[in-house]
């Protein structure tokens, strides 16, 4: 039993590694809302679906990060599936183990720090239609 336990924990703490190590880049970030805001089974167009809206990127130097080092580590953690011709992603078999951290976030907007906030546009807008509906009051 207390093998089993120690096996399931190592397992754990890894598979947390891996989602805190995927969102630590804010091209993968917009990447994984962008699939959580599609249809399970629909592909989202690169690079722009993995463009923050406040702050564009040169395409093609986004394009060239994607394809060679967020995509791939994405990949082989089994968050996304991607194809090269066109370029494109979609949810892999592990995708909601980090969606789920989003999913979280954007449903608890009102108590998310402030600096974590502005200037983020998903936040915002979740906060703001918190504090426009008076049933969430």
């Amino acid at each position: 039993m207390t093998q089993q336990r120690y096996q399931n924990g190592k397992q754990v703490i890894r598979r947390w590694d891996e989602v805190f190590k995927a969102v630590t880049a804010e091209s993968r970030r917009q990447l994984i809302i962008s699939l959580a805001d599609a249809n399970p089974d629909e592909t989202v167009p690169l690079p722009e679906s993995a463009v923050n809206p406040n702050v564009p990127r040169d395409p093609a130097v986004l394009r060239q990060k994607l394809y060679h080092c967020h995509l791939p580590m994405l990949s082989d953690y089994g968050f996304i599936t991607w194809d090269t011709d066109p370029l494109v992603a979609g949810r892999g078999p592990r995708f909601e183990e980090v969606a789920v951290v989003f999913e979280s976030l954007q449903s608890n907007a009102t108590d998310v720090p402030d600096p974590l906030v502005f200037g983020c546009q998903r936040l915002e807008q979740e906060r703001q239609e918190r504090f426009d509906d008076p049933v969430a009051e």
